[in-house]
């Protein structure tokens, strides 16, 4: 086991109403922290996803392991081949080269897990580490949200931003 130890010399404070928001309905990213604040130990951001909305495609990170905190809601966590509820208040870690993908759902009152209902959200702080600069990531998926670019260039970026698509069986399964 190595031990990475972070250097950075000024304390990371974000404020709520200064930190940057992507996208809006049904997905919001308020990123918080990138890699480059806090000397590569962590990247932070915080994602709301509307009811039913998808949270990101099956994907894997060679070089960071991510976490998912549930602050409110309900959230279906592909992790490898298992499909995991966190709920409220539930943390999850995935580690790195482990297939993985957040969404939302919501509890029913019998507390089993059923499709998210209208109105209702999940909201999940994510937190990968060691940190890799994810800000830039994003804002390249808003500009494939406006026609600025195609979904064809995440291909080429792929690398510099830790994060591979792929295919789940068991996601595709889950979720239709």
């Amino acid at each position: 086991m190595s031990l990475f130890v972070p250097r950075f010399e000024e304390t990371a404070l974000v404020r709520e109403a200064g930190a940057e928001v992507v996208g809006g309905d049904p997905v919001a990213i308020r990123l918080l922290t990138d890699s480059d604040a806090t000397g590569g130990a962590l990247s932070t951001v915080r994602v709301t996803l509307a009811a039913g909305a998808d949270g990101a495609r099956p994907h894997v990170h060679h070089r960071s392991a991510e976490m998912f905190y549930v602050l409110d809601g309900a959230a279906e966590v592909l992790s490898g081949d298992d499909v995991v509820t966190a709920e409220r208040g539930d943390l999850i870690v995935v580690p790195p080269d482990r297939p993985h993908s957040p969404s939302p759902r919501l509890r029913s009152c019998r507390g089993t897990p059923t499709a998210a209902v209208p109105g209702a959200t999940a909201d999940l702080l994510v937190v990968i580490a060691p940190g890799v600069e994810r800000f830039e990531y994003f804002r390249h998926l808003r500009r494939i949200r406006l026609g600025e670019l195609t979904p064809e260039s995440l291909l080429e970026v792929q690398e510099r931003y830790d994060n591979h698509f792929l295919e789940s069986a068991a996601w595709d399964a889950r979720r239709r």
